[in-house]
């Protein structure tokens, strides 16, 4: 295959960004309640949906990642 066919065959449509599902407030901030401490929480989530708490060692962070990226995570 030469070099033109192979660039026609390359998907070109960009990859879309994840959104979460969750509440929000005024600062746009994700609002959470902590699965770790069960505390309420305003934070921030990255691209793949990790709060800037999340500690991947944690089994209650993992849990709470998997809340927010299924839809399920308790909100306030």
């Amino acid at each position: 295959m030469d070099d033109s066919a192979r660039k026609r065959c390359e998907p070109t449509a960009p990859r879309k960004t994840r959104r979460f599902r969750v509440s929000r407030s005024t600062e746009r901030k994700a609002r959470i309640v902590c699965r770790r401490y069960a505390e309420k929480r305003s934070v921030d989530l990255d691209n793949r949906g990790r709060p800037h708490c999340f500690d991947p060692d944690h089994q209650d962070c993992r849990g709470c990642v998997e809340d927010i990226n299924d839809g399920r995570i308790e909100t306030w």
